[in-house]
């Protein structure tokens, strides 16, 4: 399949592994880790996404989701909804495609193999918030669960999840799911890795050109290295969902165990 990607601002793939990493020059990107069906984390972490930007304009700005905005949390129907209806003056609103979507989708599309693993992973609780019986479709024949599922997702939602893209390009900066294949150039790479990558990408310290922004592997608070950002802070199970500000060689983070309206930098 064909890679879809967003680019904005000038790239500076010539950048020297010693320089800070810079966002576009006047624009600000607030990239938000996995949600994972927390409408309330959400909700209080959008609250301080636009508290911090009434505090500090921005001429043009970007919110980036990482993918994952379902299953394993209470709330997958009512993220979806609240994001696909989402709008705001100064933010732009970018969703990348997660691994869970991926699944979800395929299974829409007939792979009905993959409904047992799903169901384990997730999908269970991302069903009952569309108000269907998961118990019932897990043990129903697999043309009956599908019919299920795909009764149960309405088809605007499923038309929002198909238009997410892979990738964004913000800068010095590449805005993925799971990571990048070393070594590999980035109109190369494989949406399998691009959603579902963890080693060799996250042992891997090489310059890639850029600093890649990815949620997907759970850490114990950020996850900063000179070559990429980890932001799933686990969500679902912690009840910590954080963002990552970057404005020209600044970045800060909000997070849902924060105050209102406070911000920590980064250490970079």
């Amino acid at each position: 399949m064909t890679l879809r990607g967003v680019k904005v601002g000038m790239f500076g793939m010539s950048r020297s592994r010693s320089d800070a990493p810079r966002g576009p020059k006047g624009q600000r990107a607030y990239v938000v880790g996995d949600v994972h069906g927390r409408l309330d984390l959400l909700e209080r972490l959008l609250g301080q996404i636009h508290q911090d930007l009434a505090a500090r304009p921005v001429n043009k700005g970007l919110i980036v989701f990482l993918g994952d905005l379902i299953d394993r949390g209470p709330s997958s129907a009512q993220v979806v909804e609240r994001l696909r209806a989402y709008r705001h003056d100064q933010l732009r609103p970018i969703f990348l495609l997660g691994n869970h979507e991926e699944v979800l989708l395929r299974l829409i599309d007939g792979e009905t193999q993959l409904i047992p693993g799903w169901l384990r992973f997730g999908g269970a609780q991302c069903l009952q918030s569309y108000g269907a019986d998961s118990s019932a479709i897990a043990v129903a024949p697999d043309a009956a669960a599908l019919a299920a599922i795909r009764q149960a997702i309405p088809a605007n939602h499923v038309a929002f999840l198909r238009s997410f893209v892979d990738t964004c390009r913000f800068g010095d900066y590449l805005f993925v799911h799971a990571g990048i294949r070393p070594g590999i150039a980035l109109d190369q790479q494989r949406q399998s890795d691009l959603r579902w990558i963890r080693e060799p990408f996250l042992l891997d310290e090489s310059d890639h050109g850029f600093v890649v922004v990815h949620g997907h592997t759970i850490s114990n608070g950020t996850d900063e290295r000179p070559n990429r950002i980890g932001i799933d802070t686990g969500a679902y199970r912690t009840g910590t969902l954080t963002a990552l500000a970057i404005e020209g060689n600044e970045r800060h983070y909000l997070d849902t165990t924060m105050n209102v309206g406070t911000a920590v930098p980064s250490a970079h």
